[in-house]
């Protein structure tokens, strides 16, 4: 799917931009696989251009240990 930077995020209080990637059906991937995209996405876009600050919240149970 073509997606454009626009579609996915979102600008919020005082400017704050938000980004919500979700994840892969249960039983089909792995979600720091789709994290890992999301976040190449991202940079591939220019999202991180003309930010001053970066936060991630991810998943703490995460068992394919794509983040170990």
């Amino acid at each position: 799917e073509d997606l454009e930077l626009e579609e996915v995020m979102l600008t919020g209080f005082r400017g704050v931009k938000c980004v919500e990637s979700g994840g892969p059906e249960p039983g089909v991937g792995c979600a720091g696989r789709g994290i890992i995209t999301a976040i190449n996405f991202l940079e591939e876009n220019g999202a991180y251009q003309d930010l001053d600050f970066v936060s991630y919240d991810v998943l703490g149970d995460v068992v394919c240990g794509g983040f170990a």
